[in-house]
């Protein structure tokens, strides 16, 4: 097997970090992975990077500034306060305010981020970040053990040198979060290999197939329990096979998640350590720069074994290394064979009843089929470095950016994604477009505006009340805050709402900069309304009695009005009845 250059990402401090006792997420299956690496003397045959850890600023390519912000923040202590009891950022008990939470999620980040700039530049063939790979993570809200997405801001990083990029997900629950975020565009092709049928996330249908220029680059292969080496070969390397002829990708992204192994404490597949890496193997032949992604994984022992036999896979070593496991400081944990191998159960395979795996090969294949040629999409020369690192003007020698400007800044960003995501064609019906869209017809009157607002406003609060847990699987109600809506002028007004539900409950799109901030000459300082605006609404009167908030705070709020004190809901009650 001909060699490729590898690039290794591990920090030290992956493995300190725990979720909580008894959680099932070890993080600390990252450090023993590296030390078998080690007893296998594969680090000298790799390159072995420590990762630059991601900032906020980095991790605000793909999340919301507020999100990032509240991650930052959170502690054991405070997380019932920030997250509103329970209703947003942090829902149910899968994804605790543990310790150090931000610095996990910055560890995991940078070495995704760092192993696609090492690829983009050309320095790697394959890069490796067993700490990265949680694919549920949203946008504004932590998921499934996930709470930054490291792939997507991975992905988006290739996308800046590469126009097509290939993500396949082997883990054993559906890569919502990556498919999610790459719905609607036809760079990106997500490919996931997971159960389906009352499993958490419940998604990933053959039926999702991606939506506007999208159409068609989103594969779902959805698989039933027990599924066995063999089995899983006959859908994998048919599909992949065709995906590469067809998309052509630039670079592939594989999500190693290795709860599909057999006797995985949360997964359900029989896969055997040889079946799994088999996919790692399969890839490597085609020389495509790759990346190669941890994931689940929830039998410690299993996930280790798995990894570095993938990453000997990586090096083309695989069938060199002795199975008999070398001594390393958690050689007991491998007892009593003490072997490199995950070996298969006696589960039975439900995927071969009825012609089931068949069904489902065909039908991916036949949506492939459908795609007529591999997109294409102007590319340019991308700068290594920004402008202001060229001319001087940033550097890590430089004093840190004033935080009010380095909000401002993400927000910026953030308007500018919001707003151009509105633009993009939707599947909505004519009657239920945006009051202020330049299609609408003018009898679309302000009364029918409001009642549909009203109206989609009640359907996002009734779907953001239901979650799905990962541990049991089961549906589990989610507390949101009472909603009170006041009609003044014409105008909605929510005085305690829920901010996820309000932005999905509404396509207008957000006034963004007429809100009450203004200098205080008393204050030598910024200050603005806590009521000024609010972005399921449109603009709301000033009010004089306003109270002063930081402009920090009103960023980080979105704009939008959030209770934060005793009282507040009674003086917001007196001011619209004067109003």
């Amino acid at each position: 097997m001909s060699k490729r250059r590898v690039a290794y990402y591990y920090d030290p401090d992956a493995g300190a970090y725990t979720y909580g006792l008894g959680h099932l997420m070890k993080p600390h299956r990252v450090r023993v992975t590296h030390e078998l690496l080690t007893a296998y003397d594969m680090l000298g045959k790799m390159q072995v990077l420590r990762p630059k850890r991601a900032s906020a600023e980095d991790m605000t390519m793909f999340h919301t500034d507020e999100y990032v912000q509240f991650l930052h923040r959170v502690t054991p202590e405070t997380v019932e306060e920030l997250t509103g009891h329970g209703s947003r950022f942090l829902v149910g008990d899968d994804n605790p305010a543990f310790e150090g939470v931000f610095e996990f999620c910055s560890i995991s980040a940078g070495g995704s981020i760092g192993a696609a700039e090492r690829i983009a530049s050309g320095a790697a063939d394959i890069a490796i970040n067993w700490a990265g790979g949680l694919h549920h993570a949203k946008k504004r809200e932590a998921s499934g053990f996930c709470y930054i997405n490291d792939i997507v801001l991975g992905i988006l990083e290739l996308l800046r040198t590469y126009p097509r990029v290939l993500y396949i997900d082997i883990d054993c629950h559906h890569g919502d979060g990556v498919e999610e975020a790459f719905y609607t565009t036809d760079r990106v092709m997500t490919c996931s290999f997971h159960k389906f049928g009352e499993f958490f996330p419940g998604t990933g249908t053959q039926e999702d197939k991606g939506r506007g220029k999208g159409k068609g680059y989103s594969v779902n292969v959805p698989l039933k329990d027990g599924i066995t080496d063999e089995a899983f070969r006959s859908v994998f390397d048919p599909i992949i096979a065709k995906i590469l002829e067809v998309y052509r990708p630039s670079a592939v992204v594989l999500q190693c998640g290795a709860d599909s192994l057999a006797g995985d404490r949360l997964g359900c597949f029989n896969l055997t350590m040889g079946g799994h890496a088999h996919c790692v193997q399969f890839l490597r032949k085609y020389d495509v720069p790759l990346i190669l992604l941890g994931g689940g994984g929830y039998t410690v022992k299993n996930v280790v074994r798995a990894w570095a036999y993938e990453t000997a896979c990586a090096l083309g070593i695989q069938n060199t290394i002795d199975r008999n496991l070398p001594w390393n400081p958690y050689f007991e944990w491998f007892g009593p064979r003490y072997r490199l191998e995950v070996l298969e159960n006696n589960m039975d395979d439900l995927n071969n009843k009825d012609g089931l795996l068949d069904k489902i090969r065909e039908t991916a294949l036949q949506q492939l089929q459908e795609l007529a040629h591999a997109p294409s999409v102007g590319m340019h020369d991308v700068p290594r470095e920004s402008i202001g690192e060229h001319l001087g003007f940033r550097s890590d020698r430089m004093e840190a950016q004033d935080p009010l400007d380095a909000k401002l800044a993400q927000h910026a960003r953030y308007v500018y994604d919001l707003q151009d995501s509105d633009n993009t064609p939707s599947d909505t019906s004519h009657d239920e477009k945006s009051w202020d869209s330049d299609n609408d017809s003018a009898s679309h009157t302000q009364a029918r505006y409001q009642h549909q607002q009203q109206r989609k406003f009640a359907q996002a609060q009734a779907q953001a009340q239901q979650r799905m847990s990962i541990v049991t699987g089961q549906y589990f109600d989610v507390p949101v805050p009472a909603v009170s809506v006041y009609e003044h002028g014409g105008y909605m007004y929510g005085a305690v709402y829920d901010h996820r539900a309000a932005l999905l409950a509404t396509r207008a799109k957000r006034r963004f900069f007429q809100s009450a901030a203004r200098w205080d000459e008393t204050v030598e300082g910024v200050v603005a309304s806590r009521y000024a605006a609010s972005p399921m609404t449109m603009p709301i009167p000033r009010y004089a009695g306003g109270v002063g908030v930081g402009v920090g705070v009103l960023m980080e709020r979105g704009g939008g009005h959030v209770g934060g004190y005793e009282g507040e809901e009674e003086e917001w009650d007196e001011m619209m009845v004067d109003a």
